[in-house]
């Protein structure tokens, strides 16, 4: 059966493991016990939407030691294995165009029990959910403009979020539900929380956005935790305001913190994944910090980035 590859704009440069320069001189960084993950983006079958098995990909690259477990899930596939004296990680440069490299740090890949927290906007689903709101105000281009220099870190999340929400007072409060339908998750979302769950970890969001439509989507999705923030509704219609603590790049830490230790998960033992400024904090308290289809602002604080869009690189990473 002919197969397809699921993002066809989306094709990675190679990346720099920790370590390198851009160039990907001077070693990767990779120690005794790192885990080592080579991907690509891979297939899925057009007619059943069943990603490729890792047993019929294509050969693996230059510096891809034999002994690599072959991979494959939602939209990649690709080669991992333990960093050793004998199978070190190879150098970025010499990588193939459109395949990147991650390294897990030992600490990481070893650590037990587990979970995964992760953005909601751009990261868990594929849309901005305040620009899906605006639009139906006719300020989506406006919203959108201050969304982007949040995410990139030029603005005060907490004032920009007023201001924007400031956009939606007076919608009726039925536009919520229409949003929530209209939500996409992640391509891989479904597949590495229910890999992630299968394998004992608990599997969270947290988000700027807004508590209203994360519910209905956590319940989807078989999320343990979430936390967001809340709009205000009075009379049946939107007032333009949040109510309680703004969800900002502190609280998303705080609560990253707050669900390991409920679930005596030690922070090494933690993965989080986000695309922006606001997830800076959040990251820089995980195990492991990945930035998915990041703003610069956060990728200098991450120690993977993903450039393709599915999170299912994420299980990978997890070893699952």
């Amino acid at each position: 059966m002919p197969r397809i590859d699921p993002f066809p704009e989306a094709v990675p440069a190679p990346l720099a493991a920790p370590g390198t320069d851009a160039a990907g001189a001077a070693g990767t960084g990779a120690g005794g016990g790192d885990l080592v993950l080579v991907y690509a983006p891979g297939t899925v079958d057009p007619v059943t939407g069943e990603a490729g098995s890792p047993e019929v990909g294509p050969p693996a690259p230059e510096g891809v030691p034999g002994s690599a477990e072959p991979v494959a899930g939602v939209g990649f596939h690709g080669w991992r294995w333990t960093a050793s004296a004998g199978t070190p990680a190879p150098d970025p440069a010499r990588l193939p165009g459109g395949t990147a490299l991650a390294v897990v740090p030992a600490a990481a890949a070893a650590a037990t029990p587990r979970m995964l927290v992760m953005d909601v906007d751009s990261t868990l689903i594929r849309q901005e959910v305040i620009e899906l709101l605006a639009a139906h105000a006719g300020r989506e281009a406006e919203v959108a403009t201050v969304t982007e220099a949040a995410m990139r870190g030029e603005l005060d999340f907490a004032q920009s979020l007023h201001h924007r929400v400031q956009a939606l007072a007076g919608l009726d409060a039925a536009v919520v539900d229409r949003v929530v339908a209209a939500v996409e998750p992640q391509h891989g979302a479904r597949e590495v929380i229910a890999a992630f769950r299968a394998a004992g970890w608990q599997v969270c969001a947290v988000s700027g956005g807004f508590t209203q439509v994360l519910a209905p989507l956590a319940a989807d999705l078989g999320l343990d935790r979430y936390r967001a923030n809340d709009l205000e509704i009075v009379d049946g219609r939107l007032t333009g305001r949040v109510t309680g603590t703004v969800v900002d790049r502190a609280v998303k830490a705080r609560m990253l913190r707050q669900w390991a230790a409920e679930a005596g998960v030690e922070e090494a033992g933690v993965i989080a994944a986000g695309d922006g400024a606001n997830d800076i904090d959040m990251l820089e308290a995980a195990g492991l910090a990945v930035a998915f289809c990041a703003k610069p602002a956060l990728r200098e604080h991450a120690d993977v980035e993903l450039d393709l869009p599915t999170l299912d690189v994420i299980r990978a990473l997890a070893g699952l």
